[in-house]
């Protein structure tokens, strides 16, 4: 009787003591579960016309153009990665509120979770904006954790991340994907091409100071290029065709801008035949030690999918990508072999 007393009056003790953490002043209360950190904002997604990303004095943006077009202002309004935009969107509505954490001011750092526009913050502010620039929603974002559960199946279980939101001092730990990036080059595709080289069937380049080059592949399918003109050009650089050739397989640019603002001294211009009537042009420009290139298409219906994807822009490519596209014809073929010199004479011993 006595044990069982002892055992009751424990567990009373227990209740009461956890009921007293709960309701200290100044702590939040607890949800009841995992609630949506937004909730109803999947039907407001239609009005979102631009996304920002805030981090320190910097801020990137990410507009709408129609019903579903994204681009990235700042460079020019070339296109945003689409799956990007998406796992925000969907990341936003998805995200669940799970457990409070601190709301001292001074303990926001170490969640990341502190003022984005702080020196030396690691915080991003996201915020999604209507026509009128009102805001629809908008989350600071601090440190994310992705974990795995034990044993031998290493399943993952949802990520975590730390936020808050702004004008509030609370923070919160958070359950949902939300890969939110401040860095542009991530927003970029930066692939312009993939054209094999099996398909190519013939290359004619111009430099303005150098002339024109025809280049041929052969009748069979795995055939070489050959120079074709000028006739009589010397032994080829198999290497060097080889890598013209190969121009337009896995192209990508380091940077873009307008068309209309390309500018710098003409280098070269290149048309390519490929198979299936493709035709691609290509044009390029020095500016600075920077080569920058043009591209249009001929053909049917993979000439308009390609022009869609190229008109009115400007790419930067590597340099080495002029001998490429824009090849001289000394870089074209092997460089002659030198005369063998005589072997010096042998002076004789006097007798």
């Amino acid at each position: 009787m006595q044990r069982r007393t002892l055992l009751v009056l424990g567990g009373t003790a227990a209740v009461t003591g956890l009921a007293a953490l709960v309701l200290t002043p100044g702590a939040p209360p607890p949800p009841p579960g995992p609630t949506l950190a937004f909730p109803g904002l999947a039907p407001k997604l239609a009005g979102v016309m631009r996304i920002e990303i805030r981090r320190g004095d910097s801020t990137l943006a990410i507009a709408r153009l129609g019903t579903d077009r994204w681009v990235l202002p700042e460079k020019g309004n070339y296109p945003a990665r689409g799956e990007k935009v998406r796992e925000i969107l969907v990341g936003l509505t998805e995200l669940r509120l799970t457990e409070p954490r601190t709301a001292n001011a001074e303990l926001l750092s170490r969640l990341g979770v502190e003022d984005p526009a702080a020196p030396g913050a690691t915080s991003q502010l996201l915020r999604l904006l209507d026509g009128t620039g009102g805001v629809i929603a908008e989350l600071v974002l601090g440190r994310r954790r992705m974990r795995t559960q034990g044993g031998l199946a290493g399943a993952q279980v949802p990520e975590t991340i730390y936020v808050r939101r702004p004008g509030e001092a609370q923070a919160w730990l958070a359950e949902g994907r939300l890969p939110v990036d401040s860095d542009l080059n991530l927003w970029i595709d930066r692939d312009i091409a993939n054209l094999t080289h099996d398909r190519l069937r013939r290359v004619l380049t111009n430099r303005p100071a150098d002339g024109s080059i025809e280049l041929l592949h052969g009748a069979e399918p795995d055939s070489a290029l050959h120079i074709a003109i000028p006739a009589n050009a010397g032994p080829a650089d198999e290497g060097a065709l080889d890598e013209v050739g190969r121009a337009m397989e896995f192209l990508t640019f380091t940077d873009v801008r307008a068309e209309a603002d390309n500018k710098g001294e003409a280098v070269g211009e290149a048309a390519l035949t490929y198979t299936d009537g493709l035709g691609v042009t290509v044009r390029g420009r020095r500016d600075a030690e920077n080569i920058w290139i043009t591209l249009s298409a001929s053909g049917d219906d993979e000439a308009a999918r390609l022009n869609a994807r190229w008109r009115g822009w400007a790419y930067q490519v590597g340099a080495w990508k002029e001998k490429a596209f824009f090849p001289r014809l000394s870089e074209l073929v092997r460089a002659p072999e030198p005369a063998p010199q005589p072997a010096p004479a042998v002076p004789t011993a006097p007798r």
